[in-house]
Order: C-alpha cells, then sequence, then structure tokens
C-alpha cells in the first residue's frame, strides 16, 4: 500500500536552489515540511552521475524527487533507479514553461497531451510503491483553465494518481520568461478551488504567490495543503512561522546559535568532501531577512563565500554581526 505523505506544508522544488545543501538548511528551519528536489531530468538519472544527481542526506526527509521526462519507459525506469536512495515520494514535473524545458518534450507543455502523461504516470506508479504526484499549472497559452485542468487531471487520475500540486497561474509557453511566467500571468485560485470542489477524493495542493501566514490560512480553508516557493528562499527565516500556521499550531522559536552551530558543522563536513563553502553559504543569504543587521550579515557572506578557505568561520563571523550569543 502507498503511504500517503503530509502535504500540508511544502517547500517548491526550484531549479538552481533547492539542492541538497538548501534543502538540509529548510530542514532545520521546517522539521517537518515536505521538501522537493530540483527537478532531474529521468535521462539524467539514466545515464549521468546518479551519485551527484540523486545523493541527499537522511536528515532531509522527507523528501520528493522531482522528474522531468516524456517517455514512459525512461521516466519508470528513472524511478525504478532512484527508489533505492530512498525518497519519500516522486513527482512528475508538469509546470516548468522554460524553453529548455520545452526542448526535452516536458514540463508544462506536457499539459497539451494529457494520454501521455498517464502513460508516464503508470509507469511510474508500477516502477515504486512510494507516492507519485503531478505538479502542474492552471493552463498553458490561451487555452481555458477551467475545462482544460479538468482533463489533465482526469487523465492523471486514470493513472491512480491522486495528489496534485497546482500553481495557480497559466503557463506561456512563448513569449515570457520563466521568471516572468511566475509572476505576470494571474493568479486564479478560484480556479484550483473550483477543481477540489469538483473532485473532493483529490488531495489538492496549492502553489503560486502565497508568502504570509493569512493567506495559508485563507487557501486551507478549502485546500488540503500549500507549497512555498520563493519566500521560502529569499526568507527561509519565515518557514517556522509558516509551518506553524499551514498546521494550526504555534510557531515553536528557533535557537538562532544552535542554528549556527549546526549549519557550521555542516559546511566543515561539506567542506572535507570538497564542497566549495559557497555551494552551502549561497542558501542562508536571506536567512535573516528584515532583522538589525541583516544586510551586513548577506555582504559579510556574499563578499567571502567564494574565496574562503574555511567557510564555517566564516559563517561564525557573519553571525557575530548580528550580536548572536554563541557566534562571537
Amino acid at each position: 500500500m502507498t503511504h500517503r505523505l503530509d502535504h500540508r506544508f511544502a517547500v517548491a522544488p526550484m531549479m538552481d536552489w533547492t539542492d541538497r545543501h538548501c534543502r538540509f538548511f529548510h530542514r532545520l528551519l521546517a522539521p517537518k515540511a515536505l521538501l522537493y528536489t530540483e527537478m532531474v531530468t529521468s535521462a539524467a538519472v539514466v545515464f549521468g552521475d546518479r551519485e551527484r544527481l540523486l545523493g541527499f542526506s537522511p536528515a532531509e526527509q522527507p523528501a520528493v524527487l522531482q522528474l522531468g521526462g516524456s517517455e514512459p519507459d525512461e521516466v519508470g525506469r528513472a524511478v525504478e533507479i532512484a527508489d533505492a536512495w530512498g525518497y519519500a515520494g516522486f513527482n512528475l514535473n508538469c509546470g516548468c514553461p522554460s524553453s529548455r524545458v520545452q526542448k526535452g518534450a516536458f514540463g508544462a507543455c506536457l499539459m497539451a497531451e494529457p494520454e501521455r502523461v498517464r502513460g508516464v504516470l503508470e509507469a511510474m506508479r508500477a516502477a515504486t510503491d512510494r507516492e507519485v504526484s503531478v505538479k502542474c499549472r492552471i493552463a498553458i497559452d490561451d487555452q481555458e483553465p477551467a475545462p482544460f485542468l479538468d482533463r489533465f487531471v482526469v487523465a492523471c487520475a486514470d493513472a491512480g494518481v491522486t495528489t496534485f500540486i497546482v500553481h495557480a497561474r497559466t503557463a506561456w509557453l512563448k513569449g515570457l520568461s520563466p521568471k516572468e511566467n511566475r509572476e505576470v500571468p494571474p493568479l486564479r485560485y478560484d480556479v484550483v478551488a473550483n477543481l477540489k470542489a469538483h473532485y473532493p477524493e483529490l488531495r489538492i495542493v496549492l502553489n503560486g504567490g502565497l508568502s504570509t501566514t493569512a493567506q495559508i490560512g485563507e487557501a486551507l480553508r478549502w485546500a488540503d495543503g500549500v507549497m512555498i516557493g520563493r519566500e521560502a528562499y529569499r526568507n527561509p527565516g519565515a518557514l517556522p512561522t509558516l509551518d506553524a500556521a499551514a498546521r494550526g499550531c504555534a510557531a515553536h522559536p528557533i535557537d538562532e546559535s544552535a542554528l549556527i552551530a549546526t549549519l557550521a558543522a555542516y559546511v566543515e563536513r561539506a567542506q572535507a568532501q570538497g564542497v566549495p563553502p559557497s555551494a552551502v553559504l549561497r542558501h542562508v543569504l536571506g536567512l535573516f531577512a528584515g532583522r538589525p543587521g541583516a544586510r551586513l550579515w548577506r555582504r559579510c557572506l556574499s563578499e567571502h563565500m567564494h574565496r574562503t578557505s574555511d567557510g564555517a568561520a566564516l559563517l561564525r563571523e557573519a553571525a557575530s554581526l548580528l550580536l548572536l550569543p554563541a557566534a562571537a
């Protein structure tokens, strides 16, 4: 029997951002959140460096591997390979609008081929007993969102998939950059809410534009969960509060000194394995956003992390600028 994951609060898969170092950091701030990898193509998993692509720390769990691909046999093989690494679940990317992804015939353009997606999902589910989910948009280009999304979701559900993470914007495959696609098309939470109303048996997670506890509370009046993207990366210090809001409980204050100590130890371990300090430290630049001293913290790290030989010492030095007790 497939183990159902807790989707009440998740951090979105974000290319070039949510790598293993970022996920370790986010896990410290949100111990129960569902974390996602960057999108990895099925071809890369089948033919590439699997340790580099799939390796992750047990401390990141629960972590979901997001895959990009459109060939059932290849995607199924990728899931079979990745299943041995211990991921908590697998997600098919049907929402990325970038031209590079389109050339690979996956991402948001797959929403125009629901029968192909059904075949891919059937292959994924045959390769694992872990949960398989789909991340998509509400429509592509000039398609009318409601009927377009309905057809797509029904095809996926026919493959046995019951969890959908829906970015509440249309994806424009031509004319907008990936960044513009995250900002320009209007948010249509109503389309996603109507989808949930029509298919109450499906688990619908809302993504897109969510950044406050009030927005999360409003969304969870009808959605089964929320997924936070850019806010989680740019202002990671908000994760404990946002996660608590999704769970309906009080946020536990973060012991900042202990957090810095844990991060410093992680940087030391990473460096011992040949990882440059900047690969870890780049993810923590926004940790103290909005706090006195945040600019000094960010400047200290950004100016020195690419050339330091001691990332842990640099982290402690930056923390001392905020007068954290154990950082001096």
